[in-house]
């Protein structure tokens, strides 16, 4: 009986070689579905989100607010981390943070309950935080105020839920409307 990684299927690897992207960096090939779950070689999956791309906060603020509208937190997610790592070092909290809210709705949509909480405060934790910091309350037409709210809510919510949530009707409503 062969295991996963004996056969070349498990952890990225396949036919005994890791899978890599076009620069040569290490990535799961391995399809995925909505909430980023990876699934079989050869199954359908969604439209990966690519990584690494510089956005505008504007365009950042767009496209994240319609894969959350889409029910797809964790490609928000992945939006959410491409500003953290290019945008400009003041930012960086703000953009972890919507990082981690957008994931713990992964997690709670995924059935992890108590991840998904701990991660909506954390990330709620981080966007209050830097609001302090930069003495103010919105940026790039966010409420942020609002966001950090939904996210507490939220995670109390995931905390009394019986089962996985639904990423749409759960979705964050970025720019407060």
């Amino acid at each position: 009986m062969s295991s996963a990684s004996e056969n070349g299927t498990a952890g990225g690897i396949r036919g005994g070689r890791r899978d890599r992207d076009e620069e040569g960096r290490a990535r799961n090939a391995r399809p995925r579905d909505g909430l980023g779950r990876p699934l079989p070689y050869g199954a359908e999956g969604v439209d990966r989100q690519p990584e690494g791309v510089v956005r505008t906060p504007a365009d950042t603020v767009a496209e994240a607010q319609a894969l959350l509208d889409a029910g797809r937190p964790f490609h928000a997610h992945e939006v959410f981390e491409d500003a953290w790592k290019s945008g400009p070092e003041e930012e960086r909290r703000l953009w972890r943070g919507l990082a981690q809210t957008a994931v713990g709705l992964t997690h709670a949509a995924r059935g992890n309950l108590t991840g998904g909480a701990r991660l909506l405060r954390r990330g709620a934790g981080h966007v209050e935080e830097w609001c302090r910091g930069a003495g103010r309350d919105g940026v790039h037409g966010m409420d942020l105020t609002a966001v950090a709210a939904w996210a507490r809510a939220l995670a109390a919510d995931v905390e009394e839920a019986r089962g996985p949530l639904d990423p749409r009707a759960h979705a964050p409503h970025l720019r407060g409307d």
